[in-house]
C-alpha cells in the first residue's frame, strides 16, 4: 500500500523546513558560545532542541511515518525534565551569587 503526502504538507517543500531548523539551530549555537548568562544559554539549547523537532516532524509527515513524531514526544519528555532541573539549579545560582553570569561559576571547580 503506497501512502501518499497529503495535500497541505506539500505546499511547503521539505527544503524550507530543512532551511528553517538549520537556521534556529545555528542561532542556539551562537547564543550558546556567545553569552554568558544561564538563562539566555539555556533558552539556547531549547532552541536547538526545537529545531531538532522540527526536522523530525517535517521528515516524518513527507514519509507518512510517525516514528519522528513518536521521537518529537520523547525529545519533549526530556526537555520538560531539562527545565524543572535547570531552573532549579539557575535559581540556585541566583541566590548563591546574585546573579547568572556563568564566568564566575569557575569557583564551584575547588
Amino acid at each position: 500500500m503506497e501512502q501518499t503526502i497529503p495535500e497541505v504538507i506539500r505546499t511547503v517543500p521539505l527544503e524550507y523546513y530543512v532551511y528553517f531548523a538549520t537556521a534556529l539551530f545555528a542561532i542556539g549555537v551562537t547564543g550558546v558560545l556567545t553569552r554568558r548568562n544561564a538563562i539566555i544559554i539555556f533558552m539556547c539549547v531549547e532552541l536547538m532542541l526545537n529545531a531538532v523537532n522540527v526536522l523530525l516532524t517535517a521528515f516524518s509527515a513527507y514519509r507518512s511515518d510517525p516514528n519522528g513524531q513518536i521521537f518529537v514526544f520523547f525529545i519533549m519528555a526530556v526537555a520538560a525534565a531539562e527545565v524543572s532541573v535547570g531552573l532549579g539549579i539557575i535559581v540556585m545560582i541566583y541566590r548563591n551569587f546574585q546573579n547568572t553570569d556563568v564566568n564566575l561559576l569557575n569557583r564551584l571547580k575547588w
